[in-house]
């Protein structure tokens, strides 16, 4: 489809006047499968689900919210391959893909839209993109995210379950310590939303064994561990069961301090700000690979610390109240297939399809207090130079509170078009709206307004500013875009 004929809904017979919802009451049900990929510095693994979406016709307002969760099928868990110590094995991963979308029953053709997640250190290999890559491919249907390590927390305090435990009245207050290979992620939650994130550099993989008990790999974060644990242990070194106890214990006494409320001795092993509120903290939720030994799901030893951590940590609970979470090992899978998409509102305008997908695109809040188009111009510009985006790569985040009068609207796209005049350079105008107005924003920036860049408008998707956003294909059957939302966490003073 050329610019000259941007895609609208009404052009499919599904276009509306917002002012004809006022009494429309009905709703429609969607139907999405989508999948969620973890690879992760250890393990690697999927989920195959299918979301029930309805749609509220509600004046200005054409959202799809999800409203059923059902997992259809749940991959093997895959220590992650690697061809050399700072190479991941793709072809091996290409292979367990496809013999798990095999296993659940599904071809790629089945789904709709899914969640690439690559975590922890795996997301610092040399080859990260190309992981990307290898699953982005599928005609724009994957949204693929580096996590770092507050949108790593948060995913996984959603995928375990700990948000969800926290909107109850008797425990408003819980921390998710999820415990993988190489970090400890931590998210507050408190009544329903997580309230800030953090990361702290012990894990189960510090170091490792093969199948002789030969010492295959310690980080430099294990070497510091074993030093102050007492213990020398090098690559080469026939594991002594003596050692592996004692360097369990400290890593343990590291993960439980932010729960007991204690300070770490210098050097502090935060890989991100502490957390600003201080525990202890009573109401635990343990997830990652390590917290499947806590939960008593696992017994069995594959090369590395889990074992034993697990085991050094449950030890010390008794002060503790510890909530069993919905997922422990697959939390943060979880927590990308089903809470981090999202789909648009029915009303997008593109001026060419083909735009789509685009990744990582940062979000500038617009938040307009008038209709007023200098000062939506201002405030666009300082948002851009807040976030330093010299890439051009952002999307508006617009919350309009000012309805859909000519005028109003007229305001708003006129502020857009001078606040970005100088910032795009080749890269396309992205608007995402809160309110059910992407069809005619889009038109009046383009039609009236000869806005020179390609445009895409979506709506019915709120964001602030520190998100970033992957926006997938268009689904062309159901007219919408799927979006990943990547939320950065902070507490709020």
């Amino acid at each position: 489809m050329s610019p000259a004929h941007p895609h609208r809904a009404d052009h499919h017979g599904h276009g509306h006047d917002p002012d004809d919802e006022a009494g429309n009451v009905a709703t429609e049900r969607l139907r999405l499968r989508t999948v969620g990929i973890d690879i992760g510095t250890t393990t690697s693994h999927l989920i195959f689900s299918e979301l029930g979406l309805e749609r509220q016709g509600i004046r200005f307002s054409s959202a799809y919210a999800v409203v059923e969760r059902k997992v259809v099928h749940r991959s093997d868990v895959m220590l992650t391959p690697y061809v050399s110590e700072r190479r991941i094995d793709t072809d091996a991963l290409g292979t367990f893909i496809e013999r798990s979308y095999g296993e659940a029953g599904w071809s790629p053709d089945d789904v709709d839209t899914g969640a690439v997640i690559t975590t922890g250190e795996a997301a610092r290999k040399e080859n990260a993109s190309a992981i990307v890559q290898l699953f982005s491919g599928e005609a724009g249907k994957f949204v693929c995210a580096t996590a770092g390590h507050h949108l790593e927390s948060l995913l996984a305090a959603h995928g375990s379950g700990a948000v969800a435990l926290s909107r109850d009245a008797a425990t408003p207050l819980v921390l998710n310590v999820d415990i993988g290979g190489g970090t400890t992620k931590l998210a507050l939650c408190r009544s329903g939303r997580v309230e800030e994130t953090a990361a702290i550099d012990v894990g189960a993989r510090l170091l490792s064994w093969d199948g002789a008990g030969k010492i295959r790999a310690v980080t430099r974060a294990g070497a510091r561990v074993a030093k102050e644990a007492g213990v020398r242990i090098a690559v080469g070194d026939i594991r002594d069961e003596g050692a592996l106890d004692a360097i369990a214990r400290r890593i343990a006494d590291l993960a439980l301090r932010v729960p007991l409320g204690m300070r770490f001795d210098d050097p502090a092993p935060w890989l991100t700000e502490p957390l600003v509120a201080r525990g202890p903290f009573h109401v635990l939720v343990f997830s990652g690979g390590v917290g499947e030994y806590i939960n008593g799901w696992e017994t069995n030893e594959f090369g590395d610390l889990g074992l034993r951590l697990g085991r050094a940590i449950a030890r010390r609970l008794e002060s503790f109240e510890v909530l069993r979470p919905v997922e422990s090992i697959r939390a943060t899978c979880i927590g990308a297939s089903q809470y981090s998409v999202q789909v648009s509102g029915d009303t997008l305008f593109l001026t060419d399809p083909g735009l789509l997908p685009l990744r990582d695109l940062a979000a500038v809040a617009v938040r307009p207090e008038t209709a007023d188009a200098r000062a939506i111009a201002d405030e666009i510009r300082r948002g851009v130079a807040r976030l330093d985006r010299e890439d051009g790569r952002f999307a508006l985040a617009v919350r309009w509170r000012h309805g859909p009068a000519y005028g109003a609207l007229r305001e708003l796209c006129a502020g857009i078009a001078d606040g970005t005049r100088d910032l795009l350079a080749a890269s396309p105008l992205v608007v995402v709206l809160d309110a059910d107005l992407a069809g005619i924003v889009g038109q009046m920036l383009k039609d009236e307004l000869d806005v020179p860049s390609p445009l895409v408008c979506v709506d019915q998707i709120a964001l602030s500013d520190l998100d970033f956003i992957d926006l997938g294909a268009m689904i062309p059957e159901k007219l919408v875009v799927p979006v990943v939302i990547k939320s950065l966490v902070f507490s709020e003073r």
